[in-house]
């Protein structure tokens, strides 16, 4: 814990928080003694070290280069789990980011200087606070009725480990993101697979997600927060797209979607009209919600239920900014966001530091 008030707090050290560090100490701030990264997680890797085996680095759909250095080439069968990780913890090594962990932030309070950053290692005192904590942390499981009286396995994806453990099963999978079509074309090469989900899926077909449409999808999710709207997912403004690894779970027919069920009974679903199927396992594809309960005390939402937003900083006090939120939430936005946050907080922290060599990447 550092006695003297800093300057910056960054809170996470996955693809957002590193980039924000990176910014911050090539536009001036030193590290430890003016920015520190305070991480919850043991070792370098973000959310990537959560993350199932059977993901390889094949399977994802691409992670931007970190500020400064390049992704190192993958041949595809590398696990995203080890791969990832590996490449920020050399990151972190390379450019001597000021990282603390393992270091879980339990709450922030506005004091007369700043903030009060309440951790597992005591408190950090600090003028401006960068939040990058992601969403892995909160996986979001809708309520429907007789949850809980399902005599089956329920999980989310959060929690799973691989299509082994439903050999010879029949899953239901619940979601219409891009996990739910990962999963259940390696799930139905094990079991048998029903797939539900509250509205027909979008398929994307035509443009290539490249650079410059990846830009449009962030100007549509950014609509939202600067509105004080809850953030979209990236998918729901994408839609979805097959890749040449699930074209087999296609022609199998995986990807006939059912409607929402209305119950859970002890041993499967039930629709509306009456139908009724039995089910082993219910994996939740249902996605994430931002990781913010520590900020509750800042009183930053609105009665909408977002945080309004300009640009990275918050509305109601630009001394906070968000990265890995809203239109950051993807490696598209997040190192533009780490860069953004960065250069706002120097030119409000230390507006006689002109630019230097530091650059958006």
């Amino acid at each position: 814990m550092t006695s003297d008030v800093l300057e910056v707090v960054v809170i996470g050290a996955g693809q957002a928080g590193l980039s924000a560090a990176y910014h911050l100490v090539r536009l001036g701030f030193t590290p430890y003694d003016e920015v520190v990264v305070l991480d919850r997680n043991p070792q370098p890797g973000g959310a990537w070290q959560h993350r199932w085996d059977s993901l390889t680095m094949h399977d994802v759909h691409g992670i931007a280069n970190l500020p400064g250095v390049p992704v190192p080439s993958s041949a595809g069968p590398e696990r995203a789990n080890a791969f990832v990780p590996s490449y920020f913890a050399a990151y972190e090594k390379r450019f001597e980011l000021p990282v603390v962990r393992p270091v879980t932030v339990s709450s922030v309070h506005a004091v007369d200087d700043g903030f009060d950053v309440r951790t597992s290692a005591g408190s950090y005192r600090t003028a401006a606070l960068v939040n990058a904590t992601g969403t892995w942390n909160r996986p979001f499981i809708p309520w429907y009725p007789g949850i809980e009286t399902f005599r089956g396995r329920q999980l989310h994806t959060a929690d799973y480990n691989g299509p082994a453990e439903f050999a010879g099963q029949h899953v239901l999978v619940v979601g219409g993101g891009a996990s739910a079509v990962q999963l259940l074309a390696e799930i139905s090469e094990v079991a048998t697979t029903t797939w539900v989900t509250r509205r027909p899926p979008e398929w994307r077909t035509g443009e290539d997600f490249n650079p410059e449409y990846g830009r449009k999808v962030v100007a549509k999710v950014e609509e939202r927060v600067r509105a004080g709207l809850p953030p979209r997912s990236v998918v729901s403004v994408t839609g979805l797209h097959l890749r040449e690894q699930e074209q087999a779970a296609l022609e199998r027919g995986v990807y006939t979607r059912l409607p929402m069920f209305t119950r859970i009974t002890p041993d499967g679903v039930e629709w509306v009209d009456g139908r009724s199927e039995h089910v082993d396992a219910i994996l939740w594809a249902t996605g994430f919600r931002a990781e913010l309960a520590h900020l509750a005390p800042l009183h930053l939402r609105e009665p909408s239920g977002g945080i309004r937003m300009n640009g990275t900083a918050t509305v109601l006090d630009p001394r906070i900014h968000l990265v890995g939120y809203g239109p950051s939430a993807s490696t598209i936005g997040a190192n533009r966001a780490g860069f953004t946050a960065a250069r706002d907080l120097r030119d409000l922290l230390k507006p006689e530091v002109r630019p230097d060599r530091a650059v958006a990447s």
